[in-house]
């Protein structure tokens, strides 16, 4: 997922991106110091989550979370991130997804984002798996749709807040949506994620050697070789038969 971290205290930032950037269900992480920059990275980076600390050298988190109540196209899920706990009751006003309090603690900062993977993942029970058989795959890309075929696709990468897709025969794709919500569109039993960065295409596979620090790497036929972490080696052998 990708997430976008709100908060005017620069070691407060760094402290939550280094336990958000160690979760392997985090695609990318930005940040902004208050709520004028917030307001420009929800429309660039388009975010599915978002940390916010109440006060702000430029606005009230809370009256920002309100104004986002009311803009359905900008607004991610918010979980409230603040050494305050008198604000709790209001976090429920503005339908945000947690509170948080300050300092942030490890397994507090995983619990959260599974609860928000889980409500991102809500939807796929609804949709007809068509969508995973169907052969092609609609990418959007500024304001055009890109149509690619499937069967075509090398790898996707998620970096800097943008999604790479690397086909046989297209120049690089670059799209603003997320990786996750590119995953939702691929047959699990034809593309595999091996890394929180990557998703592979299992037929563009051609040798899995070990790396280093535990960690295995993969070659495709066209030459590109892709870093397996150490939290999908296991799954990546058993898909590829590898006792």
């Amino acid at each position: 997922m990708k997430i976008l971290i709100v908060d005017d205290e620069p070691l407060a930032r760094s402290e939550l991106d280094f336990l958000l950037r160690n979760n392997p269900l985090v695609d990318s992480v930005s940040e902004a110091e208050g709520v004028t920059e917030a307001k420009q990275k929800l429309m660039t980076d388009q975010p599915d989550l978002m940390f916010l600390d109440i006060r702000l050298d430029d606005g009230n988190g809370m009256s920002f979370a309100k104004f986002l109540k009311k803009e359905e196209k900008l607004r991610p899920y918010i979980v409230f991130a603040t050494a305050y706990d008198k604000y709790a009751l209001d976090a429920f006003d503005v339908n945000a997804t947690d509170y948080i309090l300050k300092p942030f603690e490890k397994d507090r900062i995983d619990e959260t984002l599974k609860r928000v993977d889980r409500i991102l993942k809500k939807p796929e029970a609804l949709v007809n798996s068509d969508m995973c058989k169907n052969p092609r795959l609609s990418v959007t890309v500024d304001e055009r749709t890109i149509i690619i075929k499937k069967s075509d696709i090398l790898y996707l990468e998620a970096q800097n807040g943008n999604v790479l897709i690397y086909t046989k025969n297209l120049p690089l794709i670059s799209s603003k949506q997320t990786l996750i919500n590119l995953e939702k569109q691929l047959d699990p039993e034809q593309f595999l994620r091996v890394h929180r960065s990557f998703l592979v295409n299992l037929d563009m596979i051609l040798e899995f050697q070990p790396s280093f620090n535990h960690t295995y790497e993969l070659t495709l036929i066209n030459g590109t070789k892709i870093t397996v972490s150490r939290s999908y080696v296991a799954k990546t052998k058993k898909v590829l038969g590898i006792g």
